[in-house]
């Protein structure tokens, strides 16, 4: 038993010694390139998946790797770590330090639910909304840790405004004291405690054992005391699971509407920046792929995900009551009425939108538009002013002259005393480095980084040619059942590695399998990077994941019941867009010129 405790204290450790030892022979024995690329691909996608190591520290080991095998030059390797994508991010990492540094998000994400209104079912709409919208410009793990606590706030006040009418009414109904309102007042003193418990977990991922046990044991014995219950305190057993499903889906629609949201833009998420960078590289003929384009076709697969999502987690839990929901005119509910007081009581705490506000919400709409009219496709965009340096200017160089301007225009204007004379604050940029530097990923940055230096080496070493020999045989399958296999795959990866290290392995493989079949790259690339965000049945699944199961009111279980559903939902969409309205805007079943022609006969190789 001590050897046993012993290897799985040391597993990571024996996992990164083990993993390069096992695989040797591979390099040893077939001594080509190929085989040596092929040995540190399989190195770092283990270390990615297992995450033995940090993501971004794996992420290295190409830049040794390959030039101890002779595969590149130290120089080439080093080259493929910062690329165009790096600008990008760090443009879009600007405009997120401001609009995070200012509570501009909270200020959306309020006046948003505030629009929807506090119907439960619209309430949740709301927030779902928001949440994607944030989600679309920041990352997804920000968008949740923006609106989450908002969320939590609504639905404590919602449960203690129907606790309070629930005792009224049932106190009149007795007119005397009621045991069962006794125990609801105990069950309120209990819940009470475990949200101050949870409001100092808030950032953690850390819950309450006891927690978790109590509410164990109450599932199961609640079967047993159900029978023995008076009608009253039926009733209230009733309303408690209601309640704990309000609790239950308006967690899981942040959760789930930040992951739908980062699909819309490019920089919405770092799995679609990864496959931009990916395909621009591998494909510098094929200009099609900008901030536009990727807006078009994403954006009807996103609706229709967060709508057919909403629906999917209002019947999973509470229920869906078409007739309440379009009722005009009907008197407000308690539950109703707390909602409304609470957003209206957050929205007033922030008093009138700010002057720093109001600087990055220009800022952002007219990154937004730059980035639309760059090259819009249908009509000249503006980088045609610029005809003798055709595609020289891409997406990053937009978004880097807007976040330099974070750090140029002061974040506090002149005020005017009551003497009439203007007194001059302190030079303050909107944001410093410093908040800069906290808010960029640097791992994600390597990460990608790594994933081109693998590309690279692939094509350097002639293994993504075996691979795509190798793969010929698949094109007798029908088209629509390759791109679902390929759908399936990188989904059920995602959901136990991280979506970057999942895309960044599958792209160098399918790419050639596209090129082998002699099928448009983008008929498969596109719809596999949509699939890999779907990482929705886990906690560990994604950060957003996590931070919503932290507050407590979620079990695995219920992550995967809402998680399964929304995983298929999200797959039968992609594969509807795919096969309709994406076929034309680039022409899919057209093999293109710009993707390289192969053989489509078997060759024998490695």
């Amino acid at each position: 038993m001590k050897i046993l405790s012993y290897l799985l204290v040391y597993r990571r450790f024996l996992l990164i010694v083990l993993t390069p030892l096992l695989l040797l022979p591979l390099p040893l024995i077939i001594k080509t390139k190929e085989a040596e690329c092929a040995y540190t691909l399989f190195v770092v996608a283990i270390f990615w998946l297992t995450e033995a190591l940090p993501l971004g520290v794996s992420a290295l080991l190409p830049a040794f790797m390959f030039p101890l095998f002779g595969i590149m030059e130290s120089k080439e390797v080093a080259s493929a770590y910062f690329k165009d994508f790096h600008l990008l991010l760090i443009g879009v990492i600007c405009l997120a330090t401001s609009i995070e540094k200012w509570n501009f998000h909270k200020r959306v994400a309020l006046r948003m639910v505030m629009l929807v209104g506090v119907n439960p079912a619209w309430l949740t709409l709301g927030f779902m909304v928001s949440c994607a919208f944030l989600s679309m410009w920041l990352s997804n793990t920000s968008a949740t840790a923006m609106v989450m606590p908002i969320v939590e706030a609504v639905a404590q006040q919602i449960i203690r405004a129907e606790t309070e009418a629930d005792a009224l009414e049932m106190s009149c109904s007795n007119g005397s004291t009621n045991p069962a309102l006794e125990l609801d007042e105990n069950v309120g003193e209990c819940q009470s405690s475990d949200w101050k418990e949870k409001e100092k977990q808030v950032n953690g991922y850390d819950n309450d054992v006891s927690v978790i046990v109590c509410t164990t044991e109450k599932e199961n014995e609640k079967g047993k005391e159900q029978e023995n219950l008076p009608p009253a305190e039926t009733g209230r057993k009733s309303r408690d699971n209601k309640y704990s499903g309000v609790f239950k889906v308006m967690s899981l629609c942040v959760a789930y509407s930040a992951t739908i949201g980062g699909l819309t833009t490019i920089t919405g998420t770092s799995t679609n920046l990864i496959f931009s960078e990916h395909f621009n590289t591998r494909y510098p003929g094929c200009q099609c792929i900008n901030f536009g384009s990727w807006f078009i076709l994403s954006i009807p697969i996103t609706i229709v995900i967060l709508v057919l999502s909403w629906i999917w987690l209002q019947w999973l839990f509470l229920g869906f009551d078409f007739k309440n929901m379009f009722t005009c005119g009907k008197k407000k509910t308690d539950r109703e009425e707390a909602s409304a007081q609470v957003i209206r009581e957050e929205y007033k705490k922030l008093g009138s939108i700010s002057y720093p506000e109001i600087v990055t919400l220009v800022l952002f709409i007219l990154m937004t538009l730059l980035w639309f009219t760059r090259d819009p496709g249908f009509i000249p965009g503006w980088s045609s002013l610029f005809p003798e340096y055709k595609g020289y200017a891409t997406d990053s160089t937009t978004a880097l002259v807007i976040g330099v301007l974070f750090f140029v225009i002061p974040a506090k204007t002149l005020s005017r005393t009551s003497n009439g004379e203007n007194t001059a604050f302190g030079y303050t940029p909107l944001i410093t480095w410093k908040e800069f530097q906290s808010c960029m990923p640097w791992e994600i940055a390597i990460l990608v980084g790594g994933g081109f230096a693998l590309a690279d080496g692939c094509e350097v070493s002639k293994l993504s040619e075996w691979v795509a020999s190798k793969l010929s045989p698949l094109g007798s399958l029908p088209l629509w059942l390759i791109i679902l296999i390929s759908c399936l795959i990188v989904t059920s990866v995602t959901e136990v590695a991280s979506n970057p290290a999942t895309i960044t392995i599958f792209l160098p493989i399918l790419s050639p399998l596209a090129e082998a079949i002699h099928v448009n790259p983008l008929f498969i690339l596109i719809p596999t990077t949509l699939c890999t965000s779907f990482a929705f049945l886990l906690p560990v699944a994604n950060p957003a994941n996590a931070i919503v199961f932290s507050y407590g009111h979620l079990t695995v279980m219920d992550m995967v019941k809402a998680g399964l559903g929304i995983n298929i939902i999200g797959v039968a969409v992609v594969m509807l867009g795919i096969m309709t309205w994406i076929v034309p805007m680039f022409d899919l079943y057209t093999y293109p010129s710009w993707a390289p022609n192969i053989p489509s006969t078997n060759t024998t190789g490695l």
